[in-house]
Formats: C-alpha cells, structure tokens, sequence
C-alpha cells in the first residue's frame, strides 16, 4: 500500500465526536448526467467506524474495513452490513466496537438490526462476502478478520448462526483481507477463497520514526503470507486445499481480490491485489489445480513493469467486446489500472490510453466499481479516496486526509472522462474511505453508493440522474449449479447494444455487492435476448422482453423460451 506510512490520529474510538459530517467542498458545476446526493442523514444508518487504534501505529490499523450490501431478508430491498475494527492492543476503548447490520425499511430509510439478526462479530473486521454456501436459498454472511473468522449462516428468519467451527473456516490468528465465495470445481456447492494480508503480529510491530514521529511501517518490513482455500463438502462443513490447489505455493500481501472467468472457459478464476507485491492471476485448470499467471497474462504490474499499492479491484465489459476487463486501485502517487481483457488470455494496460488517471494520481484510492450509473449502457468508474493520517498536510502538499470521491464516466469509445465536479453534491463531500458498495438500495433502477469510511460515519449517496434511459436487473437462482447462480454470465442484446457480465461474491476493497445484476439500456425499451450461461454449461435464453424491471430467472426454466410466455421459475416484477 504504501513504501512511508505516517502517523495517525492517536485514538479513533472516538470518531463518533468529530464534527457531524466531513466538510463539503465549495458548490460544484451545473450537474451533468450523473447526480449523486448525499443523502446520510435522512436514511437512519448512524453507523461510526473505528481502526482501533490509541497511537502504536499497528499496520492493520491502514486497511480496515470493507462492508457487504445485500439483500438478508428476501424483501426484495437491499440491506447494508459494515464492519469494524476494535481496539487494538493499548488502546483504551470508550465504547464497546462491533460490526452492523442494517435492514432496509424502503424510501432510503433503514433501522439497525444487529444484535436481534445476531451479526455483531466483534472481531477486528477487514473483508467480507456473501454466499448461499449450503444451497438452502438464504444469503449467508463470511466475515476475513484480524483474528480468528466468521461464518454466519443464515436461519431465514432474519437471523443469522454462527457456524465458523462447525465448518472449519475460522483459520486463527491471520491478518486478512479480501474473501469470496466460488464455484471452482463447478460441483454445485460455493467453496471459499480467503486472501490475507501480512504475517503481522504485536511481538513483530514495527513503526519507523520519521521527523521525529512516528509513522505506519511498509508491508515490506513484514513476512509474506499465502492466501486460503476450501472446498465446500456439501454437508455443512470445508476441507482446506490450499496446499493441493496451489494456492499455498505463492506468498503474498492481499487486500482487494475478485473471482471471474477472464478466459470463458467455464472455470473461475481468481485475481488478488498484492501491496506492493506482484498481483496475483490464480488461473483455473480444473480438477481443483490452480496456476498462478499474473506476470504472463500482463495483470502481475502496470504497463512500465512497476510494482503498485493494489488495494480493490472489480471487472466489468467497459468496451463491449465480450470479454470481463480489470479495473484495480492503488496509492497515491501511483495511476490507478485499467487492464483491458484483450482474450487468448492476454490483457493490456489501457490507464493512459483510456483516460482514467484523470484526477486520481494524487490521492490513496480504496472501494471501487465499474458501475452504469446513468444508464446510457456503458459502465463508468468510481473510486472511494482518502489518506491513513489526518495530519497528512504537515509533510506534504500534495495529499489530504480527507479527500472527495473520484468519477469517471464512460465515453461509449474506449476513453473515460472525469466528471466528479459535475456529479451532484455527494461528489463533493470529502470522505475518508476504505470499502465501498453499490446497488439499486430504493428500487427505481439507478444504482446508488454507499462508502465505509475509517474512524468516521459511513457516507451514503442516491443517484438521482436524470431518468431518461431504460435498465434491466437481473436476478439468478440457481438448481443444479449453486443457487445463487455466482460464476454464471449473463449476455444482454438490445439493438445494437451488447453487454456481458457475471455473479460475483465479493469485489472491490474487501467488499461485497452487486449480486442483483444491472444494466444501462439506454434509449433501448426492450431486451431482444437475454443469455444466462450457468456454471457447468447450461444455458438459459430469454427474449423480447420489456426493460425497467427486475427478473429472476431460474435455473432451466426460460431455455428456449419467450419472455413472452412468463414460464415456471422466471419472474418479473413491474
């Protein structure tokens, strides 16, 4: 993440009595075709991170925490789960810390509902995932921390069960990061892959002084570590094949990791941002075999062969030439990467060449998205920004602490423009984020953000752009594949728009969202075909049907049919 940390505020157990909200910028342009407002203090969310820290400087202070936004209760409204630190070694607590739940109520309006859905892990939280691991139809919640981990299954009646030791995935006393559930072996059950940061531990703290203070160490005064993976074994339990895999063979310092199929073969593959390390592209041979490609496939560094601070990646067709491109953060100083999927399992450093530099370079960048936010049908870019030091101006004048989100639309050829000025009031709000979470949180079809920030409240901004293009979400079940369909691909044909893209479970900066598919139609009133390619090879295909609403489809059930003749298992809500 970075070669000189500085110092830190001393004490973030008491973030909650800072000022009310981070300052806002001066009033921006007139709005463009993107609108985010800032809208947190009307939804009820009042939830406060904290990294635990009372002045010691410990590294993992630098990369808490992501959050997961999902829908737990099967209300059809999208939910929000944060998590948090919790003090850290010396650190005199004001306050007892714990992840949060809370439960849409509709209309941007959300009640905590922690301790009666039984999700408050008071665990040092840094990654999150979710995933229906035993096929029961409820989304389950798997939580990467300082410290042992966290499963918790799903009872499917708003509360949640934690299963961690039942199922062997807890792991100890690791430093983690990003967690995703997959379907690697395509057996119909998800398995789980879990990154971890630095073998860090309180007897191997170390913090530099600098000027006289002291500062965070680099993650290259600390040993490497390899990531985990286990087998789902169908019976409520996973085996470890991190060895057998070769996944173990390759230490590292992950932070954001993300699963896609980059090479359409069928099988999922994983991709991990390291801290300034090689990234790592774990390619899938099948037969529970993995090879580690990253510096052959170009994704190991950026195009002039350095190494970055990679915190969060997502992917997404940003060009619409049928194959899922990388967009991945880093530090300051650093370009943030666009790795354009070029097939034949190559990819292409595209950053300078497609603009998305543009007013990035100087900050510390974290959550990200390939998001459609104004539904025109091309996916734009943005990115959560903010430094690890609140006193960050005294060495420098070139960063902040706090620092105003970046927003790149997409220009539908190739290039990226940078339009936060002129995106609404919430892109002028400046933050101090880590993860980031995008989805539809009121159900009018504009996808809306919502950003955990470090030692402050979260941030929650509603796109209100104006409602002149159509959209399409998508939601899979799945039957013989794993029932929340995570690895499938979905193809959308409306005229001369083409879109791919794929269930993903977890993504970004230690996040999870998206799980309720979207896409931009822009002037385009109906989809002529839809494809669902399930994991496994079965396909799906839908046609003629109306935009502006949510379809669920279920596993076989609409092959070959219209969406004309509203079949067993396909749904379609007005």
């Amino acid at each position: 993440m970075l070669e000189h940390r500085l110092q830190a505020p001393l004490i973030a157990a008491i973030c909650c009595g800072f000022a009310a909200l981070p300052a806002v910028c001066p009033a921006a342009s007139a709005p463009g075709p993107i609108v985010l407002r800032d809208v947190t203090g009307q939804t009820g969310i009042t939830f406060c991170h904290t990294d635990g820290s009372g002045g010691q400087h410990y590294i993992v202070e630098t990369v808490a925490s992501g959050l997961a936004s999902f829908d737990y209760d099967g209300d059809g409204l999208i939910d929000v789960y944060f998590l948090n630190g919790r003090p850290l070694r010396g650190t005199k607590a004001h306050a007892p810390a714990k992840n949060a739940l809370y439960r849409n109520l509709g209309s941007f309006r959300f009640r905590e509902v922690t301790d009666e859905a039984g999700v408050g892990d008071a665990g040092y939280g840094l990654g999150v995932c979710v995933g229906d691991y035993d096929n029961d139809g409820q989304p389950d919640l798997y939580v990467n921390n300082f410290g042992p981990n966290v499963l918790y299954r799903n009872l499917g009646n708003g509360a949640f069960e934690d299963v961690s030791a039942r199922a062997g995935v807890a792991r100890g006393d690791n430093v983690g990061a990003g967690a995703n559930f997959l379907d690697f072996d395509g057996d119909g059950w998800l398995d789980l892959f879990v990154a971890n940061y630095i073998r860090f531990t309180y007897e191997n703290h170390v913090a530099p002084i600098v000027r006289g203070r002291p500062r965070y160490a680099s993650p290259r005064d600390f040993p490497l570590q390899p990531n985990h993976l286990f087998r789902n074994q169908g019976d409520g339990t996973f085996a470890e094949v991190t060895a057998s895999s070769g996944i173990g063979a390759h230490a590292g310092s992950g932070m954001g990791t993300i699963c896609l199929d980059y090479d359409h073969d069928g099988l999922t593959d994983i991709f991990v941002c390291n801290d300034k390390h090689w990234n790592f592209l774990f390619r899938n041979q099948g037969q529970g075999c993995f090879a580690e490609v990253a510096l052959m496939a170009g994704v190991a560094c950026n195009y002039v062969g350095e190494l970055t601070s990679g915190m969060g990646p997502d992917c997404g067709d940003y060009n619409h030439d049928g194959l899922l491109d990388l967009f991945m953060t880093d530090y300051e100083m650093e370009k943030p990467v666009l790795f354009r999927n070029l097939g034949w399992g190559l990819f292409e450093d595209v950053t300078m060449r497609a603009g998305v530099a543009v007013g990035t370079v100087s900050y510390v960048k974290w959550g990200c998205g390939l998001i459609d936010f104004d539904n025109d049908g091309h996916l734009d870019i943005f990115i959560g920004c903010g430094h690890l030091q609140d006193d960050i101006e005294l060495y420098t004048d070139r960063a902040s602490y706090l620092v105003q989100p970046v927003l790149l639309r997409n220009n539908g050829n190739g290039t990226f423009t940078n339009v936060s000025g002129t995106s609404g009031d919430g892109m002028q709000v400046r933050l101090v984020a880590r993860g980031v979470a995008f989805d539809d949180l009121d159900n009018d079809g504009r996808v809306d953000v919502v950003i955990q920030n470090s030692r402050r409240p979260a941030t929650i901004l509603r796109n209100e752009s104006p409602d002149v293009n159509h959209w399409l979400q998508v939601q899979l079940c799945g039957v013989k594949t794993n029932r929340d369909g995570v690895g499938a691909h979905v193809r959308v044909i409306a005229g001369d728009l083409t879109q791919i893209t794929e269930v993903h479970s977890g993504r970004g900066y230690q996040s999870h969202f998206g799980s309720r598919l979207h896409f931009g139609l822009g002037r385009h009133g109906r989809v002529d075909r839809l494809e669902v390619r399930w994991i496994g090879g079965g396909v799906d295909i839908l046609e003629n049907l109306a935009a502006d609403r949510l379809v669920t489809i279920q596993e076989g059930s609409a092959a070959q049919e219209s969406c004309t003749q509203t079949g067993a298992g396909i749904h379609f809500s007005p």
